[in-house]
C-alpha cells in the first residue's frame, strides 16, 4: 500500500497538477515582503549549514539574503496580487477584425514540484470584439502568472482566462513550449525534451481558426 509521502513524490515526479488555481493560503500577505525576506533568509542559512557549507566564506556570506530577495521580489513576485499588471483596453477604432498574435514571448517560471526553472516561449492570440490591449501588456500578463511556483498547464489556462477577462471576449488562445529543468537536469535527465501546452477559447476552438494561429507561430520572424 502506497503511503502519503510516496504518493506526494509520485505526483511531483510525474508533474501532476492538483489545483487549477495556485494553492495560495488566505493569510499569504498578512506579513510584509521585508518580513518574508528575513524569514526565508534564515531558512536558506539553515539549508546551507545543513549541507555543510561555510557561510563565513566571502562568496557565501550574502547568499541567504540574495536568495530570499530573489524569491520574494523576483521569481515568485507574481504571487502578490498587488503586482498584477494593469491592462488598459482601448476601442478598436480602426476596426481591425483579424487575429492578433504575440509570439515568442520569453517565459521564465518555476516548477512547483522541485522549485527548478521552467524556460520557454509563450504564443498568445486574440480576436477583438471591439476592444484591444497594448502589445506589451500581453507580455506582462505572461510574466505575472509565470512568476510563481507553477504547473505549465495551469499557467497556460491562467494567461487565457486573464486576457478573456481583460478583453471581454472568449476568443483568446495560448500555446507554451518550455523546457523543465526538473526533467532536463535531474530525474530522467532528458536534455532534449520540451513540454507543449495549449488553451483555446471561443473561435479558436474552430479547427480553421486554430490552424491559422498555429501556422502563424511557425513563421520565421527573426530580424
Amino acid at each position: 500500500m502506497i503511503n502519503n509521502e510516496e504518493f506526494q513524490d509520485e505526483i511531483g515526479d510525474n508533474h501532476i497538477a492538483t489545483n487549477a488555481k495556485n494553492p495560495i493560503r488566505s493569510d499569504a500577505f498578512d506579513i510584509t515582503d521585508e518580513q518574508k525576506i528575513e524569514l526565508i533568509k534564515k531558512d536558506v542559512e539553515n539549508i546551507l549549514n545543513t549541507l555543510g557549507m561555510d557561510l563565513t566564506d566571502d562568496s557565501l556570506k550574502g547568499t541567504p539574503n540574495r536568495v530570499a530577495k530573489m524569491f520574494v521580489k523576483e521569481i515568485f513576485g507574481g504571487l502578490n496580487p498587488d503586482k498584477k499588471p494593469k491592462a488598459s483596453t482601448f476601442d478598436n477604432n480602426y476596426k481591425y477584425g483579424e487575429m492578433l498574435v504575440e509570439k515568442n514571448i520569453t517565459l521564465y517560471s518555476t516548477c512547483e514540484h522541485h522549485l527548478l526553472p521552467i524556460i520557454g516561449r509563450a504564443h498568445v492570440a486574440y480576436i477583438s470584439n471591439g476592444t484591444v490591449v497594448g502589445l506589451s501588456k500581453m507580455n506582462r500578463i505572461v510574466e505575472y502568472f509565470a512568476k510563481r511556483p507553477q504547473v505549465q498547464e495551469r499557467l497556460t489556462m491562467q494567461i487565457v482566462q486573464e486576457l478573456q477577462k481583460v478583453l471581454n471576449t472568449e476568443d483568446v488562445a495560448c500555446v507554451i513550449d518550455a523546457k523543465h529543468l526538473c526533467v532536463n537536469s535531474r530525474g530522467i535527465k532528458d536534455i532534449e525534451s520540451s513540454t507543449v501546452t495549449s488553451e483555446f477559447g471561443g473561435k479558436f476552438k474552430d479547427e480553421a481558426t486554430r490552424r491559422e494561429f498555429l501556422d502563424y507561430i511557425k513563421f520565421d520572424t527573426k530580424f
